[in-house]
């Protein structure tokens, strides 16, 4: 069987295993696949690697798909999609992958091994007694081990009849060095001694993940193969696959690792201590926009060589390139990324910001017409992180505040300042024309009659407005809570606060 598409197009896949639900270094990964097939006018494809089904995850593949949807990642082959190399889960392939392992056999570069899990740990202790600290399965090891390499012809013929458990693992030179051309790092070498006879096929049939994913990669015509650096030490073993079965192989390109702010790989455990978020599934539940981690990751790595930071899908497309991804690890930052969400939710129309802010105003119990939440968001626009601080930071705007900030309180309540915003109530009580410009009039002609600083009264009537000591500008609060509401707060406050 070979390849069902035709030559010459670029094509790119990205290719998760659902031994869990998709994390941010999958989803960058995703992204610079997604980018390099659109710059190239290729396509994009994504395949379900579900060959380990001990550590299946059930739900992973939907949240997979959920989340590549969610960032705008449109593939034009998956399992949800299909495609002229379907099927696109590998658990659903396991019929192709046994020819290729026999090819190998037949050809000397594998071997049957039937070694059992007791004679296989017995073999790790003795090397690790004998001061080996890391045993494995190699070109030296294989020699004292029950294989095809070992055993007579006749007794790997009674083996396989009588259906004795067997791996096909594949055969790795003693002496020789493996180099290959990396689009990102040049050119690496790896020396084959260092390098164990991997399992190719299992003892159930199923391949492992190195078998599958080079001849899946083969048959479904990948040009470029674009993964994280935690794959870089696998593929000399690919080298030796294409090598032996023959075929081209793609041009590889390993993406930097994602580093902790504090320094190492940022691993689940490191991320959970900084309370960094590492599932995609996080960031949509805690309300960032899909653009801001899309454009966020891909600085994770790249940069377009200007001074332009804020891009969106399309302007990335535009400007990617893989000569601008860097090999180095780049920390993480939730600050910048919280920055990124900040550009992008002022970017929204305050029509488009009210109407997303909606569904959390109704998850916080908040009932407010869509016009009136509009004028909060476009008071508030330039000062949220997330659109559902409408609702919660800029509570007071739909409820009158029923506690006072206490350092607040401290700061700028004062002995006379009851009296003063009482004060302030019955002249705004009594404006026909009730707006931000009238509201500060008769505030700061209140304060010149007194003699004071007009700050002394902004401060306590923000309190009493908002029970807040900050927020944005004091009158075009006003104007948009409206007389009835301000002066009705403003009296409250006084009596509360004495």
């Amino acid at each position: 069987m070979e390849t069902a598409v035709p030559s010459g197009s670029v094509r790119v896949r990205f290719a998760p295993s659902p031994t869990g639900f998709l994390h941010i270094g999958g989803l960058r990964t995703a992204l610079y696949n997604f980018l390099f097939a659109r710059k190239h006018g290729g396509q994009f494809i994504l395949r379900i690697e579900d060959t380990d089904q001990e550590r299946y995850v059930p739900g992973a593949e939907e949240d997979i798909i959920a989340s590549l949807q969610w960032a705008g990642l449109t593939y034009d082959e998956g399992p949800n999609v299909g495609g002229p190399c379907a099927p696109y889960r590998q658990s659903e392939r396991k019929a192709l992958y046994r020819q290729y392992a026999e090819q190998l056999v037949a050809s000397g570069h594998a071997y049957y091994a039937f070694d059992t899990p007791e004679e296989l740990e017995e073999m790790r202790q003795r090397l690790q007694k004998s001061g080996n600290p890391s045993p494995k399965y190699d070109a030296i090891t294989r020699m004292s081990m029950r294989n095809s390499l070992t055993l007579p012809a006749q007794e790997v013929e009674r083996l396989l009849a009588e259906g004795t458990p067997y791996v096909i693992r594949l055969k790795v030179p003693r002496r020789e060095t493996i180099r290959f051309y990396d689009l990102i790092r040049g050119w690496v070498a790896f020396e084959s001694a260092e390098i164990d006879d991997q399992v190719l096929l299992k003892s159930d049939g199923m391949p492992t993940y190195h078998l599958a994913n080079v001849v899946d990669d083969h048959l479904m015509g990948i040009t470029h193969v674009i993964r994280g650096e935690e794959w870089l030490s696998s593929t000399p073993k690919h080298v030796l696959l294409y090598q032996y079965l023959g075929w081209e192989m793609p041009q590889m390109a390993h993406l930097p690792l994602i580093l902790s702010p504090k320094g190492g790989k940022l691993s689940k455990r490191s991320a959970d201590a900084l309370g960094i978020p590492v599932l995609v599934r996080q960031y949509r539940e805690l309300g960032y926009e899909p653009a801001a981690l899309v454009n966020y990751l891909a600085f994770l790595g790249w940069n377009p060589g200007t001074e332009q930071e804020v891009f969106t899908l399309e302007e990335l497309i535009e400007a990617f390139s893989l000569d601008r991804v860097r090999p180095s690890g780049v920390q993480f930052s939730l600050d910048k990324l919280q920055w990124y969400n900040q550009q992008f939710i002022r970017r929204l129309s305050v029509e488009e910001l009210a109407r997303k802010a909606l569904p959390y105003l109704e998850k916080h119990g908040i009932k407010a017409e869509e016009a009136y939440v509009q004028r909060v968001a476009a008071l508030m626009q330039e000062r949220i992180t997330f659109v559902e601080e409408l609702a919660t930071f800029c509570r007071f705007f739909y409820e009158d505040p029923m506690s006072y900030e206490p350092q607040g309180v401290q700061k700028y309540w004062k002995p006379h300042t009851a009296e003063l915003v009482r004060v302030y109530a019955e002249r705004l009580e009594q404006l026909n024309d009730f707006n931000a410009e009238t509201a500060e009039e008769a505030l700061r002609t209140l304060a010149e009659e007194r003699g004071m600083k007009a700050a002394e009264i902004i401060h306590p009537t923000r309190l009493a407005i908002s029970g807040l000591s900050f927020g944005p500008s004091l009158f075009a609060m006003m104007d948009v809570i409206g007389k009835e509401a301000c002066v009705r707060r403003l009296r409250r406050a006084a009596e509360v606060l004495g």
